[in-house]
């Protein structure tokens, strides 16, 4: 049987994964773009097929952008509505905070498949000690606190 493409997915509903691994400090699991370091240090987020569950959806998302199946939802922490950084356009983006196992490699590259906008691009993956000590892109850490206030990312101009 044919395999058929999935469904374009909606850039204008979102997920976003705060992945972490707990150890003696707890750790977020992001990424940096090889060779594109103006993408700045981001988690894994992306859209939603039509009709698709938004768990299953930020599971696809992180599988898709860091290679990990060992990963598990733990629950949703924020909607959030604000426009998309380059373009402008409204956006809801669901946070969610997954857990991954203590044993998860501390960093690896991973080249994204999928049929999204960063398909072919190499993400190198790793983990950060939590409180962050700088802001992720496009603010992407603002939810942390979310799932401990003492993991609110706390800069100079954040204060």
């Amino acid at each position: 049987m044919p395999r058929t493409r999935p469904l374009p997915l909606d850039e204008t509903i979102r997920v976003a994964a705060y992945v972490i691994r707990e150890r003696a400090v707890p750790e977020l699991l992001v990424f940096d773009h090889v060779g594109m370091p103006q993408a700045g240090t981001q988690v894994p987020a992306g859209g939603v097929h039509p009709d698709e569950d938004l768990e299953r959806a930020v599971l696809r998302e992180v599988f898709e952008e860091t290679g990990l199946r060992t990963v598990s939802v733990v629950g949703q922490i924020v909607v959030e509505s604000k426009p998309h950084p380059d373009t402008r356009r409204p956006r809801r983006t669901t946070y969610f905070h997954l857990r991954t196992s203590a044993t998860t490699a501390d960093a690896w590259n991973h080249e994204v498949y999928g049929d999204g906008d960063d398909a072919g691009l190499i993400f190198a993956c790793h983990f950060l000690p939590l409180p962050l000590r700088e802001p992720l892109a496009d603010d992407q850490d603002a939810w942390l606190g979310g799932i401990n206030p003492r993991w609110d990312t706390v800069t100079d101009d954040r204060q």
